[in-house]
């Protein structure tokens, strides 16, 4: 499928990270586990048996993908990056690459930090999307990829690993987690998700204290019923790209 590269291996940071989520958690709602034991592992095998089967349709197109992206732009084409799971687990995370390699990444650090406090930094055309708009980083191959969210399709491999699942929140870089609020932690009782109620109800146009919200709405109310129909209705979001950047 191409080269892949890992763009950071699991530091001091991240451990600090994860030993900071579990204290978060634990002063969070406890979370319920009798009566979801049965959901919990038909929810597991329906993960698994789904995200084989996809990978094993889609192999040629993401050869393709994985091909365009190494003949459009210097660089691997499928990332490794740190993601913050449940328990607050950092665990490797897969994407098709979709910018250009070896940029400087300090100004998605600000960003990201800004937005989960709720103050996106002003005087940026954001169109309505809590991203930059015109990201002059992002390689033709891989805007096309992100209109259709084709660069997330690596994440079937996490899926079949147990780091995610194919409904639940999606998962924060490990900097992010570093300025969540208390209540934000609760995102982490659960495993991650490649698309979640968030996704479906606007994605990227949503403050993060909404996805918030939306994700503890999942948590609570989650069931095999509600997944299938996260995953039903994300077909025409993605269709469309809406929230998409």
């Amino acid at each position: 499928m191409g080269t892949v590269t890992k763009q950071a291996a699991p530091s001091t940071e991240s451990e600090a990270t994860h030993v900071r989520a579990l204290c978060q958690m634990s002063l969070a709602q406890p979370q319920s586990t009798r009566g979801r034991e049965w959901y919990s592992r038909a929810k597991r095998a329906f993960d698994v048996l789904v995200a084989t089967l996809v990978l094993l349709l889609l192999s040629p197109a993401l050869l393709v993908i994985a091909i365009a992206i190494k003949a459009t732009s210097p660089g691997p084409a499928i990332l490794v990056q740190e993601r913050v799971g449940k328990g607050g687990r950092v665990f490797p995370f897969y994407k098709f690459r979709s910018m250009y390699d070896d940029l400087d990444r300090s100004a998605d650090v600000q960003f990201a930090r800004e937005y989960i406090n709720g103050k996106p930094k002003p005087g940026l055309a954001w169109d309505g999307v809590f991203k930059p708009a015109n990201d002059r980083r992002i390689t033709p191959v891989g805007r096309l990829l992100r209109k259709g969210s084709l660069d997330e399709l690596p994440q079937l491999l996490n899926v079949v690993k147990g780091d995610m699942s194919l409904v639940g929140p999606r998962p924060s870089m490990p900097y992010e987690v570093d300025v969540y609020q208390p209540w934000h932690f609760r995102r982490l009782e659960v495993l991650p998700g490649l698309t979640g109620l968030a996704q479906i109800r606007g994605r990227s146009s949503l403050t993060f204290q909404d996805i918030v919200k939306i994700d503890i709405e999942y948590i609570e109310q989650r069931s095999l019923w509600l997944d299938l129909q996260i995953l039903w209705r994300t077909l025409p979001v993605v269709i469309s790209g809406h929230g998409a950047r």
